[in-house]
């Protein structure tokens, strides 16, 4: 059995314009005052982490890897998950993503997907240089506006539809694959892979690659009514991340899942910082360790009411309580010691 590894942090929701929060080092050093043993970084944030230079450079890979030792800190695993998003954009959503991209590509569909495709290679590159073997990422959406389909259930529309995220995916997974490094998909509404069934889909249709993986965030299972506990059972071969992200669902006689269009604090589900929600992370903690995994768990912070940085003071000794160091022998080796003979004579057998 093996012991995950934690506490990390996921700094997307942290990078800001105001040091400690816009440098690499202020961000490395404001992290291990609060705990932290591992950054997960964005790959988004030029100045806080260079992509290019990453995946071309093994010097500054290594200069990256010595800031971070010096604060006590790793890498658990770099992020694409904006640049994920945009492998795969419906028209619907282009105005919305656009922002997403450079300027020099916005409202440039082929270009746009060209780019994020691009920097999902480069991550791979960047991830091997730094010795990671996972990634984190989006898979993007064709299908999500028809999501609940009305008029009804268009098998071809989605047939089409995960045949071409598969077609846009699997070069990139063979990329991973060369580099050594687990291509993760956060399992997310909004993105076609949402949910246990998309993700078996889409599996599908990329040959069950092995570089084909998911990053665990029981949140978004929970908001969905899907027994997240259940789910590590079923794809625990498969869940090589880990997000420890809380959410909380309110039934209530005005709005559902759906959210009403509202803002998070009015909706009937929304995320709320570790501790604070309805997740059972004991439960998370224990399958974990059951199944061996050995990766991160990884403080995603979004909390509809309380301020960040407690949230983030409190994640780190939330994931340290929940990390269970697992035994390196059963608790009852010591009465399994008979000898053939004494088994049988045990069974009432000659010996």
């Amino acid at each position: 059995m093996k012991t995950l590894k934690g506490p990390g942090i996921f700094l997307s929701q942290f990078i800001g314009r105001q040091a400690p929060f816009d440098s690499l080092e202020g961000l490395a050093q404001w992290a291990a005052s609060l705990g932290y043993k591992a950054l997960q970084i964005p790959c988004n944030h030029p100045a806080i982490f260079d992509l290019q230079r990453a995946a071309s450079s093994q010097t500054y890979c290594d200069e990256v890897r010595g800031l971070l030792q010096e604060n006590g800190l790793c890498i658990s695993e770099l992020s694409t998950h904006l640049e994920g998003q945009l492998v795969a954009v419906h028209p619907a959503h282009d105005a919305a993503f656009d922002n997403f991209a450079p300027a020099s590509v916005r409202g440039k569909r082929e270009a746009r997907t060209a780019w994020a495709t691009e920097q999902v290679t480069l991550a791979a590159a960047a991830s091997q240089n730094l010795g990671l073997r996972a990634h984190a990422t989006f898979s993007g959406s064709l299908a999500w506006p028809y999501l609940y389909p009305w008029p009804p259930h268009n098998p071809q529309l989605f047939e089409e539809a995960f045949a071409e995220l598969a077609r846009r995916w699997q070069p990139l997974l063979d990329v991973y694959d060369r580099h050594g490094v687990d291509l993760c998909y956060e399992l997310h509404p909004g993105e076609d892979l949402h949910d246990g069934v998309t993700f078996e889909r889409f599996l599908e249709k990329v040959h069950h690659h092995p570089r084909c993986n998911i990053l665990f965030d029981p949140s978004h299972l929970h908001l969905q009514h899907i027994d997240y506990l259940q789910f590590i059972d079923i794809y625990h071969a498969r869940i090589k991340a880990f997000h420890v992200k809380d959410a909380e669902y309110l039934p209530n006689g005005r709005s559902g899942v759906y959210g009403g269009y509202q803002k998070w604090i009015d909706r009937a589900g929304r995320f709320r910082s570790p501790g604070d929600g309805q997740i059972d992370f004991k439960g998370i903690f224990s399958r974990l360790a059951q199944y061996d995994y050995d990766g991160w768990a990884v403080l995603e912070w979004e909390c509809c009411l309380k301020e960040a940085e407690t949230g983030a003071r409190e994640g780190a000794a939330f994931i340290r309580r929940h990390i269970i160091p697992v035994a390196d022998h059963a608790f009852d080796d010591f009465a399994a010691r008979q000898s053939s003979a004494s088994v049988r004579a045990a069974l009432g057998l000659p010996e």
